[in-house]
């Protein structure tokens, strides 16, 4: 999957907020939310698997979706935006917050 212009922008401007606001390596706070489907939720924990990262969900009142909390150490901004893509890329109808 080919980033439009609009996602380009954004991993753009996104780099550049990274940059002036933490020192690097530093601690990442990534959230997304999906349908509530426990193969999802494993698929998203599993593309972060082996980093030390600290996972949480919750499930919106009504269980329709889950948002996922992952709390991990990463070495630079282009680290952090290739990590984004991937997940976009490997799961679908992810929101990426």
């Amino acid at each position: 999957m080919s980033a439009t212009p609009n996602q380009d922008e954004f991993y753009k401007k996104l780099k550049t907020q990274l940059l002036d606001t933490a020192l690097w390596p530093s601690e990442y706070l990534y959230k997304f939310i999906v349908k509530t489907n426990v193969s999802e939720i494993k698929k998203i924990g599993g593309l972060f698997n082996n980093m030390g990262a600290v996972i949480t969900t919750k499930e919106s009142k009504n269980g329709k979706y889950t948002s996922i909390s992952i709390n991990v150490r990463m070495k630079n901004p282009d680290a952090v935006i290739s990590k984004y893509k991937e997940v976009a890329e490997k799961i679908d109808g992810v929101i990426s917050l």
